[in-house]
């Protein structure tokens, strides 16, 4: 069992989050922004940053050559779909895309938008941890959570 803190501040012990998230076990919040027969899409957890979603395999796999060829084919539209709606409702000009293997919970996407604030911690892939730390630490406003909890409002009316 890991014990992870949500952005919310609450605390949860758990095997594995994605499962414990896509099977409805923890609610993220906003609740789920999309769901198909094989991801789940919501907030996530542990940054509050408008617009950042995580999309995550419902079935515990780790890497891209585990999926079917009908899980290759959804997760591809259901990407493509949230991406067009973070440009078309939320304004997000660019988006960074992380994967990895080596992770301790199953296999997922994160979807990074990149704001002008983020820009102060660089412009490469080496700013995202510490705009991650950044959001983490120091935007866990009331003001700030409304924000994100529009924004997950706006994605799920759009996508659903």
């Amino acid at each position: 069992m890991r014990t992870i803190t949500l952005s919310n501040g609450r605390t949860v012990e758990i095997e594995c989050l994605s499962c414990a998230l896509t099977s409805g076990v923890i609610e993220p919040d906003g609740g789920v922004i999309v769901e198909t027969e094989y991801f789940h899409a919501h907030q996530d957890v542990a940054y509050p940053i408008k617009g950042l979603v995580i999309l995550a395999s419902k079935r515990h796999i780790t890497c891209f050559d585990e999926l079917t060829e009908e899980e290759q084919l959804d997760y591809i539209r259901i990407l493509t779909k949230i991406r067009k709606v973070q440009r078309k409702v939320l304004g997000i000009d660019y988006v960074y895309y992380f994967y990895n293997e080596d992770t301790t919970h199953h296999f997922h996407t994160w979807m990074v938008p990149r704001y002008e604030w983020m820009y102060e911690f660089g412009r490469s892939v080496e700013s995202v941890r510490p705009v991650l730390l950044h959001a983490r630490n120091e935007m866990n406003s009331e003001e700030n959570r409304k924000e994100v909890m529009q924004a997950i409002e706006a994605l799920v009316e759009e996508l659903n």
